[in-house]
């Protein structure tokens, strides 16, 4: 059996308390604690942030670039018609 050290426990134990109760270490973990929760803070509003950009983006672009197919479709409908009709293009007429 390896021999024992006496009070080798009760010494490293008391040192980390002592280190563990110091006011750096107490000022250390609060600065942590603050940069953990400013992080959490800015994540979830970037996150929102970037839920309403998209968000909008749909509501607001998108029928644009629906109509906009819409029209070009019709254009191009028009024309084929016209030219099944036999009718000139309407630039022919000037």
């Amino acid at each position: 059996m390896a021999p024992k050290k006496i009070g080798a426990g009760k010494a490293d134990s008391s040192i980390l308390a002592k280190i563990s109760n110091t006011n750096i270490v107490s000022q250390g973990r609060r600065s942590a604690c603050d940069a953990v929760y400013v992080s959490k803070k800015l994540l979830r509003s970037t996150g929102k942030a970037a839920w309403f950009a998209g968000t909008t983006f749909l509501i607001l672009v998108v029928p644009l670039i629906i109509e906009m197919g819409r029209d070009q479709e019709l254009g191009e409908l028009e024309l084929e018609q016209a030219s099944l009709l036999g009718v000139p293009p309407a630039g022919a007429l000037m």
